[in-house]
């Protein structure tokens, strides 16, 4: 079965080359439309899937990531007419340089060819995925968790019919809706037709992917993110920081896990924050310091420090300062999104520079490290690695080059 869907996708990618501009951007426009037409369809299999999610025992900060609405379809929607409106970095041609030998050799930026994508119960992730190689002449191969397995099978139903409207090769996206496990390693093992595999999802899928796959992976990671209040902070600004990375959606992977606080400030803030957590329950774990001023608290352990909880769950750490607060975060982070809440300029750069992580922040939420929310209208995961793509892959990162070299008879 996998080996037809990669022969398909293979073949749908060479036709995908020659695909105009024009009727990219109809079938785009034709995903998007045609998921608001079919909303309630889509809601009923969502439904299906959190019910029988719910049953299971799944945590409900979990259902969150599940879940979809009128709204979030209308939202998916939207993300699809902005990536149609970007301009494609497919065919650009950079660094032409002429030789001595008369040679004109240039880079032109290339589609990768099929992609591979495994990921959790996020189903709008089968909407960007498609959107994202559809608009860089991608084919791609799907593979969602058993848990949206009604929601993305719905889903990519309505793409391919709306992709066979306007003439659009039908398996530029498919579906495997088989969640057996061993699919999924016979899936990272498909080199003769998967050219790149990209996992979405929480740290074991990761690490499952990373240590199975002979396909080339390239590794979203993990998000142990940290807001930083540096002592030198607004405590109003440091407050609503802190609260909306930590619970606007404590599921995703933008979600600050852990709050470092400058001892300086310590005796003052942490009150504060326990009382603007409060309404959300919010449970807190903190350090030996914490605990002392926050007596009613959990005592954290070092594994806490190293967990990413996606729960209303706050690791909280006092640091003496700011090399120790950055000493902290390239210990115990994934590397995803770390952020600073200072007054002070030195401070700020000091952070930038030296935090190692794919997005770092000075007096701003982590949960902005997402595609849509950097202009790439949606996004394909968070690379945390430091290979080809890092942070937020928009359209540039699902491409490569190829050098392109003119001559008139040349030889050597």
């Amino acid at each position: 079965m996998l080996k037809q869907m990669g022969k398909a996708a293979k073949a749908a990618s060479m036709e995908m080359m020659n695909i105009s501009a024009q009727k990219t951007s109809a079938a785009l426009l034709a995903i998007a439309d045609a998921l608001i037409d079919n909303t309630d369809r889509i809601l009923s299999e969502n439904e299906k899937d959190i019910a029988a999610f719910v049953e299971k025992g799944g945590k409900k900060t979990m259902v969150d990531r599940l879940k979809l609405t009128k709204e979030r379809i209308f939202d998916m929607a939207e993300g699809i007419r902005k990536v149609e409106g970007l301009s494609s970095p497919v065919g650009e041609v950079s660094s032409m340089t002429l030789r001595p030998n008369g040679l004109k050799i240039g880079k032109k930026r290339v589609p990768l060819g099929v992609i591979g994508i495994i990921y959790e119960a996020r189903p709008n992730v089968t909407v960007d995925a498609a959107a994202l190689c559809i608009k860089t002449q991608n084919a791609c191969i799907l593979r969602g968790g058993s848990e949206a397995l009604l929601s993305n099978s719905i889903i990519c139903d309505i793409i391919s019919q709306a992709l066979a409207s306007v003439g659009y090769p039908e398996n530029a996206v498919q579906l495997i809706k088989n969640t057996d496990r061993s699919v999924a390693v016979e899936m990272m093992k498909l080199n003769d037709y998967i050219d790149v595999l990209i996992p979405r999802g929480g740290a074991g899928l990761i690490k499952t992917v990373v240590n199975t796959a002979t396909v080339p992976v390239i590794e979203t990671g993990t998000g142990n993110c940290h807001i930083y209040i540096e002592k030198s902070a607004d405590f109003n600004m440091a407050l609503d920081i802190a609260v909306n990375a930590k619970t606007s959606r404590p599921s995703v992977c933008n979600a600050a896990e852990t709050l470092l606080v400058d001892e300086d400030i310590a005796e003052e803030f942490l009150p504060a924050i326990y009382d603007a957590l409060a309404p959300y329950c919010v449970e807190i774990r903190g350090c030996h310091k914490t605990k002392k001023i926050l007596e009613d608290i959990t005592l954290a352990t070092e594994e806490d420090f190293y967990t990413e909880y996606n729960d209303l769950i706050f690791a909280v750490k006092v640091v003496s300062g700011t090399n120790e607060a950055i000493s902290h975060i390239n210990e115990h982070g994934t590397g995803h999104s770390e952020a600073i809440v200072t007054n002070d300029y030195s401070k700020s750069n000091q952070f930038l520079d030296e935090v190692d992580a794919a997005a770092v922040y000075v007096n701003a939420s982590t949960r902005f490290t997402d595609g849509f929310e950097f202009g790439f209208g949606a996004e394909i995961g968070i690379s945390t690695q430091k290979l080809h793509a890092r942070g937020p892959m928009g359209l540039n990162e699902l491409t490569t080059t190829k050098y392109i070299i003119y001559g008139n008879g040349q030889i050597r």
